[in-house]
């Protein structure tokens, strides 16, 4: 029997609430190893982005009469997402009012989860960069047996020439968002979700060589030879900033990203050149957040041009009189 059904036609046999659940414990070394460098600031915030996202889903859904859907853990995660993109020094309306936008503007107001067209915790993330400059900016520094002090990203610093521990990169002995200081806790949920082959390394590792790439070629062009053959300075870049938090959380969205395997290494390299433009030419020392959203916004061009042919299919024969 020929079963005729609406898109999307690829199928997964591993339900929605497995799969959600699976990035949730993906983000949990991420998200701990926030709350033990910065404090119990840190976990007030991911508790509030994650309530707030939960019940605005909820009272969204029993207001509309439309079945309810927090138990696929799809809320929970965005929550979470959206509170390791914040600072610590959040105030609790911040992670609030994230969270009630990136649910109720960015999914709920398009159909719910798979009709949002851009990734909902990174566009809440945008909308409080615009609204709240200065709170979320306001990174600290953690120091062993010392209280927290307002400190410079790492990536501030290399865009200004100075130079950075790579060590303590790797660890998160520096400042910035809750969740994009420790490389190593971020490579870890990365293993996990191989191994649990929720997502494919196609994109994360395609985004971060790309941005790396296209950085170098940018400071060589640039009469920046020096950066560019830079070990150190590249390392930084990758270490440092958004960059591998969102290649792998973020830019491997199921919703937002290509489905087509031609088109998520177009849509990897595309993040990895405009992260790569802004962090040169750019104002602010990070883009990771922009660029993967204005990806996708190409992400339906991009499926239709690198939709594969059907078997045997030669395309239409031109008609002559």
């Amino acid at each position: 029997m020929l079963n005729i059904s609406a898109a999307p036609h690829v199928r997964n046999s591993r339900p929605t609430a497995a799969i959600m659940a699976d990035v949730a414990i993906a983000l949990l070394p991420v998200c701990g190893m926030g709350v033990y460098l910065f404090g119990w600031r840190a976990l007030l915030t991911l508790a509030l982005c994650v309530i707030s996202a939960v019940l605005t889903e909820l009272v969204y859904e029993l207001l509309m009469k439309k079945p309810i859907t927090i138990g696929d853990f799809s809320a929970v995660v965005t929550g979470l997402i959206l509170g390791i993109n914040l600072p610590s020094t959040a105030p609790w309306y911040l992670p609030v009012f994230g969270g009630i936008f990136a649910i109720l503007v960015v999914k709920m107001l398009f159909g719910g989860l798979g009709q949002n067209f851009m990734n909902p915790a990174l566009t809440a993330r945008c909308f409080l960069m615009i609204s709240y400059a200065g709170q979320m900016t306001a990174f600290v520094t953690p120091f062993e047996g010392a209280d927290l002090v307002s400190g410079a990203t790492p990536l501030a610093q290399l865009k200004g020439g100075e130079q950075v521990d790579l060590l303590q990169l790797l660890l998160g002995q520096h400042g910035g968002t809750i969740g994009e200081t420790c490389a190593v806790a971020i490579l870890l949920g990365f293993l996990y979700l191989l191994i649990r082959r929720v997502i494919s390394p196609r994109i994360p590792l395609a985004m971060v060589g790309s941005t790396i790439l296209f950085v170098a070629l940018f400071q060589l062009f640039s009469g920046h030879a020096e950066l560019a053959l830079s070990p150190h300075y590249l390392l930084g870049q990758l270490l440092s900033g958004g960059l591998l938090l969102g290649a792998v959380f973020m830019a491997t969205d199921y919703v937002t990203a290509p489905i087509t395997k031609g088109g998520q290494w177009i849509y990897a390299v595309l993040i990895g050149l405009l992260t790569a433009i802004f962090r040169v030419f750019g104002s602010s020392a990070e883009g990771v957040s922009y660029a993967i959203l204005l990806a996708n916004l190409t992400t339906p061009l991009i499926e239709r041009i690198t939709v594969p042919k059907p078997f045997g299919y030669r395309g239409r024969k031109e008609v002559r009189p």
